[in-house]
């Protein structure tokens, strides 16, 4: 297993995010400009098509996942020459797309308030596209009539105003399709290395419809594809988000913050971040973000505030609203993580917890908990372990009553073998770590004895710590951020260590 200081090197490059079949096939789609990525990325696909001829994460499943990456691989394969090249592909996917439409679909279906990250934008421009290209969708209108009025709602939030790269629908550009560009700020969408919002398929769209041919677009897109295995990941780049996380995986651990040797050591990350954090603003997910985000800042100012900088809570104040904390501005739904997240960035700037802000973020957790289980899932990350671990850490003497019975449904749900899993099936490495973190946790601040379950954890972890891991993370579809996954296994063996001492 590698160190902190060998992760937080490549956490600083900012590559961690893995490649997604979404992303990719809209790559694919570049032949008429660029026939050389459109091949890599085109071959990418097809190696990682599913073996019932899907695309998307293997494990765990998501249906929004599923359908929209075969839907984007199937547009691709479809158009120009492809769909001759690869005919064994298309038949394959053809009876993909059918079963997963079809009403007779065995398995998890459409459940709006679980989707992915713009689902109810992209879905209905990628249905259309592929009504065009003669690709049949069963029960189109039934989907649809499910996401229309999401879609309309998010729409509305932009009061009319064009979609540029200050607001969180650039992302998800690809959503204006071939005859929606009028909806776009086209001069204001790029942006600085050329990428619209970091997005290698929402730049490979502006490339192909908005600018066609765009030089700018195509050197972001190659520089990725060329530098990997021809795929493209849900987002590039993200140094800050893969540092701060990196270090906040750290800060769970015992280590001498008063240690000269230690503070050298993670000094050039700490002064990264901190020369990137905006005043009044916090940070986004790479230093040159022109959109700030309250969950990477909240982040941020309670790491930075651990390492002895002074970054000012004011930032992750100006993401207040009535009843929780914004994400983003223009933000359809809240995220539970991300009020976690400030929760521990209160507890950090030294807020008691009679503070309203304390308890306004208390009261939205409380009533956001899974329906017969203490626990918690969220938009941004596909286990309840995740959001359920760091509530532990963070509302600790702000709420124990309600951390100790979410360290119950954590003990409950420990596997025979030690591990952890949300989702039927296996169990992954990186939700035993989240749970090792919180019992590790518990048993510092409660001194309740979880030697033995902290134990069993860590012997299963050091046996499963390696890669590949399960992308449980969200996006537009699922990916995993492998250097941040790393270090969270990292900080839950030194913490297995510390517990047996």
């Amino acid at each position: 297993m590698e160190t902190f200081r060998t992760l937080l090197a490549k956490a600083a490059l900012g590559n961690g995010i893995s490649s997604t079949a979404y992303d990719t096939a809209w790559v694919a789609k570049l032949g008429q400009l660029d026939d050389e990525l459109s091949d890599l990325a085109l071959n990418w696909l097809c190696e990682r098509q599913l073996p019932d001829g899907s695309w998307g994460a293997e494990f765990p499943f998501c249906y929004e996942d599923r359908l929209l990456s075969t839907l984007a691989a199937m547009i691709s394969l479809t158009s120009n020459k492809h769909r001759r090249r690869r005919a064994a592909q298309v038949e394959k996917g053809l009876l993909a797309l059918k079963n997963l439409t079809s009403g007779a679909f065995e398995g998890p279906q459409l459940d709006i308030k679980d989707a992915t990250v713009g689902f109810e934008l992209i879905a209905p421009t990628l249905m259309a596209e592929a009504a065009r290209l003669g690709l049949a969708i069963c029960h189109e209108e039934s989907i649809l009539g499910e996401l229309v009025g999401v879609r309309e709602q998010k729409l509305r939030k932009l009061g009319g105003s064009k979609i540029n790269k200050h607001i969180t629908a650039a992302f998800s550009v690809e959503l204006a399709g071939q005859d929606g560009v009028g909806m776009l700020d086209v001069d204001n969408l790029q942006e600085t290395n050329g990428s619209v919002k970091y997005s290698p398929s929402a730049s490979a769209y502006f490339a192909l419809h908005v600018k066609p041919g765009d030089k700018r677009a195509l050197a972001y897109i190659s520089s990725i594809i060329q530098a990997g295995d021809g795929g493209a990941p849900a987002f590039y780049q993200a140094e800050i988000f893969e540092i701060v996380w990196s270090l906040w995986n750290l800060s769970r651990t015992d280590i001498d913050l008063s240690d000269p040797e230690i503070v050298r050591t993670y000094l050039p990350y700490l002064d990264h971040v901190e020369q990137h954090w905006v005043r009044g603003r916090g940070v986004g997910w790479t230093g040159n973000s022109t959109l700030e985000d309250c969950d990477t800042t909240s982040v941020a100012y309670d790491v930075l505030s651990k390492f002895g900088r002074s970054p000012d809570i004011g930032a992750v104040l100006q993401f207040e609203d009535a009843d929780w904390f914004r994400t983003y501005f223009h933000e359809v739904g809240p995220s539970i993580s991300t009020n976690v997240h400030v929760l521990g960035a209160l507890k950090q700037a030294g807020y008691d917890k009679c503070h309203p802000r304390v308890r306004k973020v208390l009261e939205f957790i409380r009533s956001s908990k899974e329906p017969g289980r203490f626990c918690w899932r969220d938009k941004w990350h596909r286990s309840a372990y995740y959001t359920t671990a760091h509530l532990i850490c963070a509302a600790s003497n702000y709420d124990d009553a309600l951390c100790s019975d979410a360290i119950g449904w954590i003990l409950n749900t420990q596997r025979p073998d030690g591990s952890w899993g949300f989702f039927d099936g296996q169990a992954t490495a990186e939700e035993t770590a989240y749970c090792i973190q919180a019992l590790a946790h518990w048993q510092r601040h409660s001194g309740t004895s979880l030697s033995a379950q902290i134990s069993r954890a860590g012997g299963w972890l050091s046996q499963h710590c390696e890669p590949p891991y399960a992308p449980l993370w969200i996006a537009k579809t699922l990916y995993c951020s492998a250097t941040v996954v790393k270090a969270a296994i990292l900080s839950a063996l030194r913490l297995v260590d510390e517990s047996n001492q």
